[in-house]
C-alpha cells in the first residue's frame, strides 16, 4: 500500500538505467520512493488512497542548484550591470544593511522561486561574493533557515568565514538606529557551529549546514594576511570534516586549485564553484583528490574564463550545475542553465556533439546530489530514496510534437513549464501554485525589506537606468 501513485506519465528516471517509461508511475510511501516503472504493474502492487494524473506529463527527480546566494534575490539588477554598484549593495547588505527579516524574506522569495523551477534541494551561500558572510551572529541564518521550512523545499546553506583581517565591522539595527561593532574570525566561526549544531540534518532531513572559507589567490599569498588567510581555511576544512559538512569555496579561477591542494584542503567533501581558467595539473589534482566542481554557465565569471566542464569529467570529475542565482542577470531557472551549459561548451569547440543533453540533466540531478554527498538519497528516481519529484508539463505549443520527450525538457522546457513537485513526498507545488505558502504575501515581504534595506543603506541611485541602455551596441560605462 502506498500514500501517492503518480502514474500515466513519462518516467525519466535518471536512474542507473536512465529508463524512459513511456507509460510510468512512480509510488510514494511515506516520505520515500516505492516503485518505479510501468503503470500498469505500480499501480496493481502499489494501490494508493491519493491518486495524481501525470497524462501528457514527464515526471522527473527534482532539480539540484548545486551554488547560489541567499540574500541575492532582494538585490537582484541593482546597478544596472556596473559590477562595483552591485558589490556596494552586496556588501553593505550582507553586513550593515540588513536585518532577520530581510533574510527571512529573501528566503522565502529565492526558495518559492526555485520550487515554482522545479528546484527541490539548492545550495545557498549566506551572502555574497567569496568573502561577505552574514556570520556575525545566528539570527540572520536562524531567520533564513525559517523561510526556508516555510516553502517546503530542501537546501544547503553555506556558512563560514571571511578573508582576514578581522575584525570587521558589521551593525544591527533598532528600528531607525545603526548599531556597529567589530566582528572576528573566532565570532564568525562560532557562529557558524551554532547554526550547524541547531540545523544540520533537521526538520525530516530538509535543511543541511556546509562550511566555507574565502578562496585564496596568488595575491592573498604575498600579503601581509597570508598566514591567517591559509591557518583559517584549514581549520575550517579540519571542523568540516570532523563533522561530516561539506567544505566548499566560491570563484575558483586560475592557479587558485593548485593553492588550495597545497594548503591540503581539497577532497572528496569539497566542492569548488565557478572553476574556471583551469590548467591540465589542475584538473588532474581535481582528479587526484576526489574533489567536486560546481559549473556555473550563466555567471559573469564564466564569461571571463572558461570552466573546462567536458575535460574534468573525462578526467572522472564529478561535476554539477548551479545557477549562482539569482545575480545579476540570472534566475534559478535549472533548464536555463542546462541550455546554457550546452551552448556554452559547444561554442568553445564549435563543435555540437559536446554535452548531449542526457549529460546536462545529469549535472542537475543525479550529479547534483553527488558533489553534495546525497545522491544516496536524491538525484534520481529510485525505490528507497527521497521522494523529491517534479511533474513537466509537456502538452505545451513549444513541446510538441510528444515525443522524444528526454530532449524536449532539457531542449526547450523552461521553469514555468512545471506543473507539480513534491518534496519528501509532500506536495508543495500542484497545478503551479505553491500549496502551503500565500505567494502575494511573500512578494509583498520581498518587495517591503527591499525597499527598507535600499533605504538605510542610500541605494537609490542604484536603481537608476544606465545611460546607453538603449540604442547602443554596448555599454562602455560598465567597464569604467
Amino acid at each position: 500500500m502506498a500514500d501517492i501513485l503518480i502514474r500515466n506519465g513519462t518516467v525519466i528516471a535518471v536512474d542507473p538505467e536512465r529508463r524512459i517509461i513511456p507509460d510510468g508511475a512512480v509510488a510514494v510511501a511515506g516520505d520515500r520512493i516505492a516503485a518505479v516503472g510501468p503503470t500498469e504493474e505500480v499501480a496493481r502492487s502499489h494501490p494508493a488512497p491519493v491518486t495524481i494524473d501525470a497524462k501528457g506529463m514527464a515526471i522527473m527527480p527534482g532539480f539540484v542548484d548545486s551554488h547560489a546566494h541567499a540574500g541575492h534575490g532582494l538585490i537582484k539588477t541593482m546597478g544596472g550591470g556596473r559590477s562595483d554598484v552591485w558589490y556596494q549593495a552586496c556588501r553593505g547588505a550582507y553586513t550593515v544593511g540588513s536585518t532577520p527579516e530581510f533574510w527571512h524574506a529573501e528566503a522565502q522569495l529565492a526558495a518559492l522561486e526555485r520550487l515554482r523551477f522545479g528546484v527541490t534541494t539548492g545550495v545557498s551561500l549566506l551572502g555574497g561574493g567569496d568573502s561577505v558572510m552574514r556570520t556575525d551572529d545566528p539570527a540572520y541564518g536562524d531567520a533564513h533557515m525559517e523561510g526556508v521550512l516555510g516553502i517546503g523545499t530542501r537546501s544547503v546553506v553555506a556558512v563560514g568565514t571571511t578573508r582576514p583581517p578581522h575584525p570587521l565591522t558589521y551593525a544591527r539595527w533598532e528600528g531607525s538606529r545603526r548599531i556597529d561593532y567589530p566582528v572576528s574570525f573566532e565570532r564568525q566561526l562560532d557562529t557558524s557551529l551554532k547554526l550547524a549544531d541547531r540545523w544540520h540534518r533537521t526538520h525530516e532531513d530538509r535543511l543541511h549546514v556546509a562550511l566555507l572559507t574565502p578562496t585564496i589567490h596568488r595575491e592573498h599569498l604575498d600579503g601581509a594576511d597570508a598566514d591567517a588567510a591559509v591557518a583559517q581555511s584549514r581549520q575550517v576544512k579540519r571542523i568540516a570534516e570532523e563533522r561530516g559538512l561539506v567544505f566548499t569555496q566560491d570563484g575558483h579561477t586560475r592557479g587558485s586549485v593548485k593553492i588550495a591542494n597545497e594548503i591540503g584542503i581539497l577532497g572528496p567533501r569539497t566542492l569548488l564553484s565557478h572553476a574556471t581558467g583551469l590548467d591540465e595539473e589542475e584538473i588532474a589534482i581535481c582528479a587526484e583528490t576526489g574533489t567536486r566542481i560546481v559549473h556555473n554557465p550563466s555567471a559573469v565569471a564564466a564569461i571571463l574564463a572558461r570552466c573546462p566542464v567536458t575535460e574534468l569529467l573525462d578526467a572522472g570529475v564529478v561535476v554539477a550545475i548551479g545557477s549562482d542565482a539569482t545575480a545579476p542577470d540570472r534566475s534559478a531557472d535549472m533548464f536555463r542553465h542546462m541550455q546554457q551549459c550546452m551552448h556554452y561548451h559547444r561554442t568553445h569547440f564549435h563543435d555540437p556533439s559536446w554535452l548531449p543533453p542526457g549529460k546536462a540533466l545529469e549535472m542537475c540531478t543525479i550529479d547534483g546530489a553527488r558533489v553534495l554527498g546525497l545522491d544516496h538519497e536524491i538525484g534520481s528516481l529510485e525505490p528507497g530514496k527521497k521522494a523529491d519529484i517534479i511533474l513537466v508539463d509537456l502538452r505545451r505549443p513549444h513541446l510538441y510534437p510528444a515525443n522524444m520527450p528526454e530532449f524536449r525538457v532539457t531542449y526547450f522546457a523552461n521553469g514555468n513549464d512545471v506543473h507539480t513537485v513534491l518534496v519528501g513526498g509532500r506536495v508543495v507545488l500542484r497545478g503551479r501554485k505553491p500549496v502551503h505558502v500565500d505567494q502575494d504575501a511573500v512578494l509583498d515581504a520581498a518587495q517591503r525589506e527591499t525597499e527598507l534595506m535600499i533605504e538605510r543603506l542610500g541605494l537609490q541611485e542604484a536603481l537608476r537606468t544606465p545611460d546607453r541602455f538603449w540604442r547602443y551596441s554596448r555599454d562602455t560605462d560598465l567597464i569604467e
